[in-house]
């Protein structure tokens, strides 16, 4: 019923768009000069809606029109790279929340000092993990940190891993027996009531040894629920890689948050740029691209590998 109701809205659109462009044709075949400006900017219009139908055509992936799940890891760098883990964080919960997506943050670790040493958050909306796909790898921010008394320049890195959410969950298929489930004390911001009961979970699943957390919820229940579905897609994401043996299409291959690995770079100092080194788009708008404007990003990735 879901993807019924997808595919409706779908030719709906294009529908809708064909009679809108057959509509200006019309108008511009009797159009005088006074009707010039409207027509000008129906037009421009139109094509808009073109390239966005365009873009969704690329998005042809088996799991690109569902939920996604997006975790964030603080990598090298110290205390400034779990603050640029959550500055990214924010960037993408501003993105999800621009697009009408849902965001639900499934756990949450914060830095010693400040920022987060990770965060996993589930991003429900049509296309989601399609359209974030290609944001998996290492993302490097330079600036003049300011946690350092000398106020240099630092590098700091952090790695964004993106997974898709099945809607069928039986297609990963988990044994009880296969499960250690940990109970334990949320820790972190949270108030009185986190701190007296042990509502955080921890899985291990025991073939493979992945190891999943889930803390944000003060339901026992809701954490179990949550750091299933995370551990279903990480399952989701070896069985690929046994299936193709080779670099997985779902996450890509791993590499450590460091130098040389890099997929973007976010450059605060000595001049502002962001630059996306597989496709080499860019823009000088840094503080936009900041407050979740990365569409730019996205479709250049996928015109480029389409």
């Amino acid at each position: 019923m879901i993807r019924q109701s997808q595919l409706r809205e779908e030719i709906e659109s294009y529908e809708s768009l064909k009679k809108r462009t057959e509509d200006t044709m019309e108008l511009l075949e009797i159009a005088d000069e006074s009707m010039e400006k409207e027509l000008t900017g129906e037009v421009d219009k139109i094509d808009t809606a073109v390239d966005k139908l365009e873009l969704k055509t690329l998005l042809s992936g088996k799991y690109d029109r569902g939920n996604a799940l997006l975790a964030i890891h603080a990598g090298a760098g110290g205390t400034d790279s779990q603050d640029w883990a959550e500055m990214l964080e924010r960037m993408y919960l501003r993105w999800a929340e621009s697009r009408g997506y849902k965001t639900d943050i499934l756990d949450r670790t914060a830095g010693e000092e400040a920022g987060i040493k990770s965060v996993t958050i589930g991003i429900s909306g049509p296309m989601a993990y399609g359209y974030l796909r290609p944001e998996k790898g290492v993302h490097r921010l330079v600036r003049l940190s300011p946690f350092d008394a000398a106020h240099r320049r630092h590098t700091s890195f952090a790695l964004v891993e993106v997974l898709p959410e099945l809607d069928d969950l039986d297609e990963i298929n988990i044994s009880p027996d296969d499960i250690k489930i940990d109970v334990y004390k949320s820790s972190g911001a949270g108030g009185q009531n986190v701190q007296k009961n042990a509502t955080a979970v921890r899985l291990t699943h025991i073939p493979t040894g992945l190891v999943v957390t889930c803390q944000n919820e003060r339901s026992l229940v809701q954490n179990k629920e949550n750091a299933m579905r995370v551990l279903k897609a990480r399952l989701l994401e070896m069985k690929q890689d046994e299936q193709e043996e080779e670099i997985s299409e779902l996450r890509g291959e791993y590499t450590k948050a460091e130098w040389g690995s890099q997929i973007r770079s976010y450059v605060l100092h000595p001049y502002q740029l962001v630059k996306d080194h597989r496709t080499d788009f860019e823009m000088g708008n840094t503080q936009a691209v900041l407050d979740g404007e990365i569409d730019s990003f996205i479709e250049a990735f996928l015109r480029k590998t389409d």
